[in-house]
């Protein structure tokens, strides 16, 4: 019956097949001769054979060992190899990233941050996916990806009918801006309301979404009439009608801030605080049952962190 052989044993065996003798195994592994010949004994010894015969101060390999060397190549590298992958990992250079986002942020933010996070790892893969949030919030429920990025105009009536205990969500909220174009009489107002809006055509998610109620809201409780002109999926859709000067929008910081960054100089819009508030929230969303990697876990500190950011940067002010 064999006995147990190590790993330090077939590295001592590989380096004395790849050598030819036990002195330059030793110098190459940095260790004494005794200690390498001892590890070659044992090993001999687990194995019940010699693998080597001795011809004065040759070794010279029976064609057993010819076997055991590929087999202890194969298992020192794949070793190797997996160390490696392992550091990787630890160090967030290494691994794969499933991401599912709502549509407005994953036509540009989310790519552009994607792309700034993986930047200097190449072996990180990513896929990146678009779905409605409440797509998004099943998907992560059926654990199909590692993180999803949502808001919570429709979380409140899907997460019914979704037990809590099949995701964690961490909630970033905030206030939404007031899309004007450029040359608009209200463009220079510090802050816009409800009633400077009245009757003006505007632009609006699709009935449904929490936030056209909580507008409709804004403008009943000011007296104001919200004269809906075009309606979109997300809000990204609706800046090309701004643009145009047709309507004025209520949008959340996070759309404006991707129409920000594409247009640069050539902007068109301006936003601008809206009052009374309507607020709007963010959901970072992963599935609870199976805890993140550690390229994950980073992923979206590091993702929230830049959330915040842009929600800080227009809170209660202009976004130029």
């Amino acid at each position: 019956m064999l006995g147990r052989m190590n790993l330090q044993q077939l590295t001592v065996f590989r380096e004395i097949m790849n050598t030819g003798s036990v002195s330059a195994a030793a110098r190459n592994l940095n260790r004494t001769q005794p200690a390498v010949s001892a590890s070659l004994k044992a090993l001999e010894g687990s194995l019940g054979m010699a693998l080597f015969h001795r011809e004065g101060r040759r070794l010279v390999a029976v064609p057993e060992a010819r076997y055991l060397l590929s087999e202890a190549s194969e298992i020192l590298d794949r070793l190797t190899a997996t160390r490696s992958n392992m550091e990787g990992m630890r160090n967030r250079v290494r691994g794969s990233l499933r991401i599912v986002a709502m549509p407005g942020p994953s036509a540009f933010l989310m790519p552009d941050f994607v792309s700034r996070f993986s930047r200097g790892a190449p072996d990180v893969r990513v896929t990146l996916s678009t779905r409605s949030s409440p797509q998004i919030l099943n998907l992560i429920a059926a654990q199909s990806f590692d993180i999803g990025f949502c808001d919570l105009g429709v979380t409140d009536a899907i997460t019914e009918d979704l037990p809590d205990e099949l995701f964690k969500m961490v909630r970033v909220n905030c206030e939404c801006l007031c899309a004007v174009p450029r040359h608009h009489p209200l463009a220079d107002y510090p802050s816009i309301t409800a009633a400077d809006l009245d009757g003006q055509p505007m632009g609006t998610l699709q009935f449904g979404h929490a936030t056209v109620s909580d507008t409709q809201n804004a403008f009943d409780t000011s007296g104001a009439l919200f004269n809906v002109k075009v309606d979109a999926q997300y809000f990204l859709p609706l800046f090309n009608f701004v643009e145009a000067e047709q309507i004025c929008a209520i949008v959340d910081p996070l759309s404006a801030k991707s129409y920000l960054l594409q247009k640069g100089q050539a902007s068109g819009i301006k936003f601008v605080k809206f009052e009374p508030a309507v607020p709007f929230g963010y959901a970072l969303v992963t599935p609870l049952r199976r805890p993140p990697s550690l390229l994950a876990k980073t992923f979206s500190e590091e993702w929230l962190r830049y959330v915040q950011s842009i929600v800080d940067s227009t809170s209660g002010m202009c976004a130029q």
